[in-house]
This record gives C-alpha cells, sequence and structure tokens, in this order.
C-alpha cells in the first residue's frame, strides 16, 4: 500500500466549516529568501513554492515511519494550513539550520519545514516577517511547455506573492493527491517540472468547470472565504 495519503474526502481547501475545524490546527512554514540587492523573480518563486511542497510530500521522512510523518499527518487530518515567510541574510542562515529542504529555482531559493502546530513556530520562523513578499518578473515568464503542469492562477485575484506561493503550494498538492502511484513517481523523477502563470479572464470560467483540482481558499488571509485561487492542470488529469 501506497505511504502517500490519498485525496481527503472533505476537502481542506474549501471554507465550508468541517470535522477538519475540530481537529488540532498545524501549518506547514515556508521562508522565501528575499535579499535587498537580488530578489527572485515572482514567478520562479511561486514555483519553486510549489515544487517544495511536493518535495516535502514525497520525502522519506514525511511518509509511513519517517521522523516528519506524524507531523504531517496531522496537519493534513485538519486545515492544509501554508505561511510564507520571508528571509536575509543571518535570517536565512538561522532557517537553514533548522530541519527543512531547501528548493532552488532560477532565482529563488524556498526552505520548506515539517509542519507545526499553529502556536508552535520555532522561535527563529516566528519572529520573520510575512509582509513584504511582493516580487516582480523582470521579464515575462517563459513560453508553456503544455506537456507538463501548470498551476493556473484566477486572474481576477490581486495577491501578495507570499499568498499566491501558498496558494500555488495548495494546487500543487491536490494535483499530487490526485496522481496514481506511478505518476506520482515519474513527476518526482522528473524533478517536478510545472509552471504557475495567470489565467487568461476569458478562460478562468472553463478552467474552473472542467473537473481539474480547484483550490478555494478559506479566507484565513488576504482574500474573502470561498474564493476560487488555483487551478492545477497535470496532464494525466485532463
Amino acid at each position: 500500500m501506497s505511504d502517500v495519503p490519498m485525496p481527503p474526502s472533505d476537502s481542506p481547501f474549501h471554507d465550508e466549516r468541517t470535522s477538519r475545524d475540530e481537529a488540532p490546527q498545524f501549518v506547514l512554514p515556508m521562508v522565501v529568501r528575499i535579499e535587498r540587492s537580488a530578489p527572485p523573480a515572482r514567478t520562479d518563486a511561486l514555483e519553486t513554492a510549489a515544487r517544495a511542497v511536493l518535495v516535502l510530500l514525497s520525502d522519506e521522512r514525511a511518509l509511513g515511519d519517517g521522523e516528519w510523518a506524524q507531523a504531517v499527518r496531522d496537519w493534513q487530518d485538519a486545515r492544509i494550513r501554508k505561511v510564507v515567510r520571508r528571509a536575509r541574510g543571518a535570517e536565512w542562515r538561522r532557517a537553514e539550520a533548522l530541519p527543512g529542504i531547501t528548493v532552488t529555482g532560477k532565482s529563488a531559493e524556498v526552505r520548506v519545514f515539517p509542519p507545526v502546530p499553529l502556536d508552535g513556530w520555532p522561535k527563529d520562523l516566528a519572529r520573520l516577517q510575512v509582509s513584504g513578499t511582493d516580487l516582480d518578473d523582470p521579464e515575462p515568464p517563459a513560453g508553456l511547455d503544455h506537456t507538463e503542469p501548470v498551476l493556473w492562477l484566477n486572474p481576477g485575484l490581486d495577491m501578495s506573492a507570499g499568498k499566491a506561493m501558498a496558494q500555488a503550494g495548495h494546487g500543487a498538492q491536490l494535483a499530487w493527491w490526485e496522481l496514481s502511484d506511478e505518476e506520482r513517481t515519474a513527476w518526482r523523477e522528473a524533478g517536478f517540472p510545472l509552471a504557475v502563470r495567470t489565467a487568461d479572464p476569458a478562460d478562468w470560467t472553463q478552467l474552473t468547470d472542467s473537473g481539474l483540482p480547484l483550490v478555494r481558499d478559506a479566507g484565513f488571509t488576504e482574500i474573502a472565504p470561498g474564493s476560487c485561487t488555483v487551478v492545477a492542470d497535470h496532464p494525466a488529469l485532463r
């Protein structure tokens, strides 16, 4: 039997109150490195964050009897919360010293940590700022390879880069849950290729009605509860 959890019957990404709200609540901490002199490109940061979630979910420490497995199970039994904070210099070095995984993109570095209770952040992460994660793309993102997964962002929502990084991570996680063991293995062995793009407004309704995994935000920060934020367009799920 696979160690990878299957899709939950009650989505942790809907805003309706469910039994998930009665369980102890955990959060997946993520830290993006933003140095003053060389901030990452926004799209690369979003894509790197999505890959970081997949890397953690597939890591042997998060599966079976691994040292992070119970924390991951507790997190997935409740609401799936992800919070992105920023760090630079000595802050980043302290974050790297904590148990976790750093994933590197073209210009972005994102470190993901095993889930912690909402009020149980390690002090070196708790002191980091959530605000200030506004990033730009110096150049338009590259063209899409439609043989690879695309996480489509809602064109009607204005999200900070940190919020969008968390939402991209949600979309990647939903796609991961929907895949078979063979499809997960193939994606992992390929290095989790994916793209994050803002959908064309004319295509958004069709995407949300397509049956592909859809993230509806619970409304804890920035946007209204129930907002559709991401459609996870993985080729194996089309």
